[in-house]
């Protein structure tokens, strides 16, 4: 697995999750916000909706800091942008890889 693979991987596995990408999705229209604002776009509790914060902040994609009782999330925009950086290099091999096959098949 390469280097670009292995930091990757951990990204793509926190947002494969549709409640968690529901969340990233959220901070990123509206910014930083509260738990209970946050587990209001999920279909799951309170604790299930921290939960789901807390992996995404073990993978880097959120922060978190704490407003007197409350914890407000915060989007980590690097690691998205890593990951889009990733996806475009893929799109580019697999664009030469048809390129290879089409120059294959008509010759």
């Amino acid at each position: 697995m390469s280097a670009q693979t292995a930091i990757a991987a951990p990204l793509f596995d926190a947002l494969g999750d549709p409640n968690r990408l529901r969340i990233i999705v959220r901070l990123c229209d509206l910014g930083p916000s509260s738990t209970s604002q946050v587990s209001s776009v999920v279909p799951v509790t309170r604790q299930a909706a921290t939960k789901h914060l807390q992996l995404l902040e073990t993978a880097g994609l959120v922060s978190s800091s704490r407003r007197g009782r409350e914890r407000v999330w915060t989007v980590q925009t690097e690691p998205l942008a890593r990951a889009s950086d990733y996806l475009t290099q893929l799109s580019l091999r697999w664009d030469a890889a048809v390129d290879r096959l089409r120059a294959f098949v008509e010759d």
